[in-house]
């Protein structure tokens, strides 16, 4: 058997390489989700008040306005009613910038760079929702430290823990992909901003700040049965180890029903901006 070695003459093609395996969509949204977490770290402003302006309202709401306001003989102090409450309003908060991201995203141009190398909607869509959802976890465990400053004392169980964190997973990622949506249907990144409104003001007419018994009696009906209310009354009644019944599945179903109405409208949404 012969050592000689095969010479190539210079500049001559080498040996096929073979192809390699395409990104795949989840690939892609790992990729976007990373972008979009590193252009929020830039925008200081957004961060700042999505933190400031839950924790703020829950210092108002627990020292001006809690010593006025009437809750259950199941809590022994307003501030252990009202933080889950200021949970959720993070949540809104938080996801609420998605649509603004969405928006410029859109305005900007970069969505067809992206489809010139063959990345698809979801996964660009995927990217800002799973950007929206570590931001809001963040936040959230901030706000969650300043209540344990000021005297909330949870009693959660393990597996309360766990569901309590399903349940509020599963609002962010449904009231990100509604703004996501939101960020689509708007034509500028203020319109964007202005139409996301309702996400932050649904906590209001909720149990979120008061029991909603003693809400006039137009208002209870609304307030009883809207999805945040389920939402609120289970990570209340989880984190405070009381009973809450079938709450946190009536909760799920209706983040489950948000999350697919928001997904095919954000599909059809983007094929119509993308055209």
């Amino acid at each position: 058997m012969s050592d000689t070695a095969v010479l190539r003459p210079p500049g001559a093609p080498g040996p096929p390489v073979p192809p390699g395996r395409a990104p795949g969509p989840l690939t892609h949204a790992a990729v976007l989700a990373a972008r979009s977490v590193r252009i929020s770290r830039r925008n200081t402003d957004a961060l700042i008040m999505s933190l400031a302006l839950p924790i703020m309202l829950m210092l108002i709401f627990v020292y001006f306005f809690g010593g006025a306001i009437r809750t259950s003989a199941l809590y022994d102090s307003y501030v252990m009613y009202v933080v889950p409450g200021v949970i959720l309003l993070c949540a809104g908060f938080g996801a609420a910038t998605t649509a603004t991201a969405v928006s410029e995203d859109m305005k900007g141009g970069i969505i067809d760079r992206f489809r010139s190398v063959d990345v698809g909607g979801t996964p660009i869509l995927a990217g800002h929702v799973a950007a929206s959802t570590v931001r809001n976890l963040c936040a959230t465990a901030v706000v969650f430290g300043v209540a344990l400053l000021i005297g909330f004392r949870p009693a959660a169980t393990w597996d309360g823990w766990l569901l309590a964190a399903t349940v509020l997973v599963a609002y962010i990622v449904a009231l990100s992909w509604i703004s996501a949506a939101i960020g689509l249907l708007a034509r500028s990144p203020e319109a964007a901003s202005g139409f996301t409104f309702f996400m932050s003001f649904l906590p209001y007419p909720s149990s979120a700040f008061v029991q909603v018994e003693s809400m006039p009696s137009w208002l209870h009906g609304f307030a009883e049965h809207q999805p945040i209310t389920p939402a609120i009354e289970s990570l209340r009644g989880l984190l405070l180890g009381q009973e809450v019944g079938n709450t946190p599945w009536i909760a799920l179903a209706w983040a489950g029903g948000m999350l697919a109405v928001a997904l095919g409208a954000s599909g059809v949404l983007f094929r119509v901006r993308a055209r």
